[in-house]
């Protein structure tokens, strides 16, 4: 099996063109917004799947571990494969200097990224301008070839869950994910609090000592976080879970759990690390949306898939499919949902409902947009540890 993606320089695999404006740091958010939209207006935003800019609050007044999240998670996007060009804008005089970041992004190709200091140039946007316009012509040029399933890396969340999440959808996603990793390609879970009471489920599949050791480190290192700030480690579920049906923790852990199938578990990352090894891995993030789906998207993944119950609009850096655990929210919600696992209750087999999502799946990694990504719902959100200055 083949999807149709972009070979990239370095042998890597993106499943879209994109350009990307990057800001180093919180204070030139406006510089990057504004740059984006020049770009988009001048091109219509022909030739490429998308011209975006990605603001965040952070880059400077962080400190330690806090502030090296920050720079994995701004290298891993100028590295990610679904963009095609990034431009990376800084301010100057930031904590993440812009210097000092290029040299920890390690290697690039510098045909496709661009940095600029804004200090240190006479009208920000003019330069800015100009440095699109080039990486612009470059990637226009860019088609899409045959690459094997097999380099396909997906992200597994859920939001909103509800009572049919460990029914229909999240199932589902465990399916898909071992018809992947069995076709050699690379599923990725994550919400390790959402993990809290299922969690043997995953350490009794770990492949070796080593990653069961590093699985137990996992779930206790984020125990150890809640309890360091006074937290009790339970609590969870939410308001929506709870409206829609899901009664404890442990329930809430068994329905995510489910998402990742039956595979064994052949990885172990913290937060901020890229992909190293294929099939299934598991990844060190919080359970909040936005903050795990960006951290999915950070360490690698093409698209990340996302059960929800309740429904969520929002998207991070790659697309982020909705897929909704009740047919009524998939009527409810046509510019939200893009695929429906309820049907799985109503009239047809799991065996069936994952033979038309894997078909869907292989077209979107193929260029076909899900919803978050008509409407430019597209944010990213960096897991804040530290102290502010």
């Amino acid at each position: 099996l083949t999807f149709k993606g972009y070979r990239r320089k370095n042998g890597d695999v993106g499943i879209r063109n994109e350009i990307w404006i990057i800001p180093t740091v919180g204070c030139v958010n406006g510089i990057v917004n504004q740059l984006a939209e020049g770009l988009r207006s001048e091109t219509k935003g022909k030739g490429v799947d998308a011209i975006v800019a990605y603001p965040h609050n952070y880059g400077c007044s962080q400190l330690g571990e806090d502030h090296e999240n920050t720079k994995k998670v701004l290298r891993n996007m100028v590295l990610h494969p679904n963009a095609g060009a990034v431009l990376v804008v800084g301010l100057g005089c930031e904590n993440n200097q812009p210097d000092v970041f290029r040299e920890f992004v390690g290697e690039y190709d510098d045909d496709r990224v661009t940095f600029m200091v804004s200090q240190k140039v006479d009208d920000e946007y003019e330069e800015g301008m100009k440095l699109l316009r080039e990486l612009y012509a470059k990637v226009t040029k860019d088609t899409r070839v045959d690459i094997p399933l097999s380099e396909l890396r997906v992200g597994l969340k859920c939001g909103g869950s509800d009572g049919f999440s460990g029914i229909t959808a999240n199932p589902l996603l465990g399916m898909l994910s071992d018809f992947l990793v069995a076709q050699g390609g690379t599923s990725v879970l994550t919400e390790v609090p959402e993990m809290f009471g299922a969690e043997t489920i995953l350490m009794n599949r770990c492949k070796s000592r080593e990653l069961f050791n590093q699985t137990v480190h996992l779930i206790n290192d984020f125990k150890e976080y809640f309890l360091s700030h006074g937290e009790p480690v339970g609590e969870n579920p939410s308001p929506g879970n709870k409206a829609g049906g899901i009664s404890t923790l442990e329930e809430k852990a068994l329905g995510c759990t489910q998402k990742c199938g039956k595979s064994y578990v052949l990885g172990v990352m913290p937060y901020g690390e890229r992909l190293k090894v294929k099939g299934l891995n598991l990844l060190s993030a919080p359970g909040n949306d936005l903050v795990a789906a960006t951290a999915l998207a950070s360490c690698g993944c093409h698209i990340v898939l996302f059960t929800t119950g309740r429904g969520t609009p929002f998207g991070t850096f790659v697309p982020t499919m909705k897929i909704s655990t009740n047919t009524a929210l998939f009527v409810k919600k046509p510019t939200w949902i893009d695929f429906n696992a309820g049907v799985i209750v109503e009239d047809e087999s799991m065996e069936k409902t994952c033979e038309r999502f894997i078909s869907y799946v292989i077209s979107v990694a193929s260029g076909e947009f899900v919803n978050n990504e008509k409407k430019g719902y597209r944010e990213i959100a960096i897991f804040k540890t530290g102290v502010t200055l």
